[in-house]
């Protein structure tokens, strides 16, 4: 059984990630920081929006994967990695606009919907499990 949903949601994630390390490699060397972040908002903003990626995508990928593979509904599960994938682009979105107030909301959409589309994804494998 291929794990089609699962690959397409990999691929994009991926080329997401690899877009938001080229970002940060741009920025380190425009801001001559090799290592660590120094004061620089902008190597800050697409370090943390790289990071952040790579901190939450392994997990829903998983998620993805073990639903696909259990039989779950494949229309509802495409729409839940879909949403993921745009979530986690609206989260890297906001944290490149300036904020010195509360996060921007793009940014905060992100963050919410990313948290609700895990646990979401999370408490359907357990269900599937029982």
């Amino acid at each position: 059984m291929p794990l089609t949903i699962t690959g397409f949601t990999a691929a994009a994630l991926a080329i997401l990630l690899v877009l938001l390390a080229l970002d940060t490699i741009r920025n380190r060397f425009r801001a001559r920081q090799p290592f660590g972040l120094g004061d620089d908002p902008a190597l800050t903003s697409a370090s943390r929006a790289h990071g952040n990626l790579a901190e939450n995508a392994p997990i829903a990928l998983i998620l993805i994967a073990l639903l696909e593979y259990s039989g779950a509904a494949r229309e509802i599960l495409a729409y839940a990695a879909a949403a993921f994938v745009a979530a986690r682009l609206l989260h890297a979105i906001g944290l490149y606009m300036p904020s010195k107030g509360p996060p921007p909301l793009p940014r905060a959409i992100g963050v919410i919907a990313t948290l609700a589309i895990q646990l979401g994804l999370a408490g359907w494998l357990l269900v599937r499990l029982l």
